[in-house]
């Protein structure tokens, strides 16, 4: 059984996934379901997913405890069709044909859950715009 539509695929890039891009795939997974493939990844990544992103992903009712931290890898980039970094700088392989776009984020790490709030809001915003944009109606 083949399917006519082939799902949009979004890896979403942070120095250490452990923060803006964990949040942003949550929402994706949330908002669109099988929908979409998602990925996220770090080029360098922390040991853990930051307690206080934990803890306001939790206030909107989305669990990301169990998620871990993960290495950029070039077959993460070539596998996926918009990569999203997220004002960290970071540098991505480029490959033709894939849609690169940068987030401007502020950064949560060593920051309370007040300070996250704002960020997973504007997270939340952005990931439902792209997925407007990247599913069918």
């Amino acid at each position: 059984m083949s399917s006519a539509v082939q799902r949009p695929s979004v890896l979403f890039v942070c120095v250490h996934n452990a923060g803006r891009s964990q949040m942003a795939a949550a929402f994706l997974t949330h908002r669109a379901g099988d929908r979409v493939e998602v990925r996220s990844a770090g080029s360098a990544p922390a040991d853990a997913v930051n307690p206080a992103v934990v803890q306001a992903m939790d206030e909107v009712g989305i669990d990301i405890s169990a998620e871990t931290p993960k290495i950029l890898t070039t077959e993460a980039v070539q596998a996926s069709d918009v990569v999203i970094t997220m004002g960290c700088g970071d540098t991505c392989p480029v490959f033709p044909g894939k849609r690169y776009l940068d987030w401007k984020l502020d950064d949560p790490a060593g920051r309370g859950v007040e300070a996250v709030r704002p960020i997973r809001d504007e997270i939340r915003a952005l990931v439902e715009d792209l997925v407007d944009e990247i599913t069918p109606a």
